[in-house]
């Protein structure tokens, strides 16, 4: 076996793992490795983003894929010696693997793509009753999640009454009715 075999076999593992990546990607099947590395940003104690470090299963594939294309274009085509040819695939593999990184993280990945569970959750969220909630009836709540206005409706944490445009807290949520009590409620035990 000589290196131009080698390298040809690196281009097609690392192009037919690429292209199964890529096709996972599509049907939203993920697999983790546990090398892989999360990026946050922003700074500590506030909001951070999620997203995949620079080493990930794609830019592996990607790296193996370059390196045996240019490995064995180099080796095969320009006849150069395995040596020169093994030091100059490294860098056109971690290239083109740079490549693949800036792709996916400047036009595939959405800063606002990976919400965390949290993101949803209504308990502590914090609205305004554009509905009256009745003595044990439901009324409607406005409030605002991820930067978006929503409504659902609501009922009273006590069953007690609740007027129009009073600020309110959830504090269950079950099945799109809100649990809610009055803010002013709260803040005062």
């Amino acid at each position: 076996m000589n290196w131009s075999v080698i390298f040809l076999g690196c281009f097609v593992v690392g192009f037919v793992l690429s292209a199964l990546s890529f096709a996972f990607g599509l049907v939203d099947l993920h697999v983790h490795f546990p090398w892989e590395t999360h990026v946050h940003v922003g700074p500590a104690n506030t909001g951070h983003l999620h997203g995949l470090g620079p080493i990930n299963f794609a830019t592996l594939t990607a790296f193996v894929a370059w390196f045996g294309g240019a490995g064995y274009l180099l080796t095969t085509q320009f006849r150069w010696l395995t040596l020169p040819a093994l030091a100059a695939a490294v860098p056109i593999g971690l290239a083109g693997s740079g490549i693949v990184f800036l792709l996916m993280s400047k036009v595939l990945w959405s800063p606002h793509e990976n919400m965390m569970s949290a993101d949803y959750d209504m308990v502590g969220v914090l609205g305004r009753l554009t509905q009256p909630i009745r003595e044990g009836g439901v009324g409607e709540l406005v409030y605002t999640q991820g930067g978006t206005r929503k409504s659902c409706g609501a009922r009273s944490a006590d069953a007690a009454a609740i007027d129009k445009g009073a600020e309110v807290v959830v504090t269950a949520y079950d099945r799109g009715i809100a649990v809610v009590k009055r803010w002013t409620d709260l803040a005062g035990t």
